[in-house]
């Protein structure tokens, strides 16, 4: 085969791939004999007529399509290397005229990976974000972690509290009709944390464990069972059981109970890290956002339509994946949101274009500095891949294949980003307007 360059317009490329006769011929002994054991001619046994027999019959370009289909399969691929183009979509063909014995030309035009020049990415203007942990902050941790690590205990000689957990048995009724949903057993309910309706939880304080209670309450008007709002309805309770919560007391004791610190005020250090830490890293990554989106705002690209037609296919899958961790599909999605296929698509549209041209710019902005990325940056990337889905970096590796230099580009685009971000512009944050 012979690969000529024709021209390049744009994203747009074409060139031309010519097979020799020989080479067709070859390719239609090969289909022949793949194919032989579908015709049936008279005369001959199933699979056993010759080739000509077969063309005689059926035509002369019976074997043309698959002969033509398996040349491509392989020289496609190979023109597409020889003249270094990074194509993002399938070709359009335009085949010239076909004769037994003569040469076949293909004349390919690809839309290609656009090559621009990023400008201005150096000195980006991005809003500083800085946060420092308060002592409320710290204060609220340990909160956190003081209930996380609290007891349950019966209470038998007094009433009901708010703030009390009750085991609850209730029943509902509206004008003396029980309803689906309005009745069980030891139910457990906190009281006062509005689980319930407005007014029922309020009716349970002051009262004693087994006493019977009724509770009166009425729905809102915009209750999600509508044959329920706005309407007066009776719950006949009866508290079972009244729990109160422990909370256990915060000093050097609970420290040490609850973490590698003997002392409090070491362990209230250990928090305050941890949030200032934290709090850092979705700082960095806020004004990360907020630089590449500047960059995509200074720098006009031509995104190829089937560029992003294939972002939102990742997109979709992405959240696909999502879905199905909660045991939904995205059909049903679709269904619960009262949207189709189109505008699933449509709404994916803008974020999907937006990613296209950053990736698009991060390669142009690699190209320009020289940025490499070492065998060790790929392991690196790599390993921590693996530990995220948690496979050994081998099995990743073998599982990947010839999809591991993808990982040689994230690296080059981290390298960019952080290259870029070295470089920012931080401006003190904008005072907001006084409403």
């Amino acid at each position: 085969m012979k690969t000529t360059f024709i021209s390049k317009e744009g994203n747009d490329a074409k060139f031309t791939m010519v097979f020799t006769g020989e080479e067709f011929e070859n390719a239609i002994v090969d289909a022949y004999k793949s194919n032989k054991d579908r015709f049936e001619i008279k005369g001959f046994r199933k699979g056993k007529a010759p080739r000509k027999i077969i063309e005689n019959t059926y035509g002369e370009d019976i074997f043309y399509d698959e002969a033509l289909n398996n040349l491509l399969q392989m020289g496609y691929p190979n023109a597409v290397a020889e003249l270094d183009l990074e194509v993002v979509d399938q070709p359009k063909l335009n085949l010239g005229e076909l004769k037994k014995g003569e040469d076949v030309e293909i004349t390919a035009t690809v839309t290609c990976f656009p090559e621009v020049e990023a400008k201005d990415y150096f000195g980006l203007e991005v809003e500083k974000i800085e946060h420092e942990v308060s002592d409320e902050d710290v204060e609220k941790e340990l909160e956190r972690v003081q209930k996380a690590h609290s007891s349950m205990e019966t209470v038998t000689d007094r009433k009901t509290e708010n703030g009390d957990t009750v085991m609850l048995d209730f029943d509902g009724s509206v004008d003396g009709e029980h309803f689906d949903g309005g009745k069980a057993e030891n139910f457990e309910l906190k009281l006062g944390s509005g689980q319930f309706i407005p007014g029922f939880e309020e009716q349970l304080v002051g009262k004693d464990a087994g006493e019977a209670v009724d509770v009166h309450v009425t729905f809102p008007e915009d209750y999600h069972a509508e044959d329920l709002a706005g309407k007066e309805a009776l719950f006949e309770c009866k508290i079972n059981e009244i729990k109160k919560e422990n909370l256990p007391e915060i000093n050097d004791e609970f420290a040490s109970d609850v973490s590698e610190f003997e002392t409090l005020d070491e362990y209230k250090k250990s928090i305050r890290e941890k949030i200032q830490k934290q709090d850092d890293e979705t700082a960095d990554r806020i004004m990360r956002d907020s630089m590449v989106q500047k960059l995509t705002e200074v720098n006009d690209v031509d995104v190829p339509a089937a560029m992003v037609e294939s972002e939102i296919d990742n997109m979709l899958q992405e959240m696909q994946q999502q879905l199905s961790m909660q045991g939904l599909s995205l059909d049903q999605y679709m269904k619960f949101t009262g949207m189709d296929a189109s505008a699933l698509r449509e709404q994916a549209r803008m974020d999907a274009q937006k990613r296209v041209e950053l990736r698009i710019l991060l390669k142009a902005i690699v190209k320009q500095e020289n940025i490499e990325a070492t065998e060790e940056d790929i392991e690196k990337e790599l390993t921590a891949f693996a530990e995220q889905y948690g496979q050994p970096v081998e099995d990743v590796k073998k599982m990947l294949g010839d999809n591991v230099r993808y990982f040689e580009e994230d690296v080059k685009s981290k390298k960019a980003i952080d290259m870029m971000f070295e470089k920012a512009n931080f401006v003190e944050p904008k005072a907001k307007e006084e409403e």
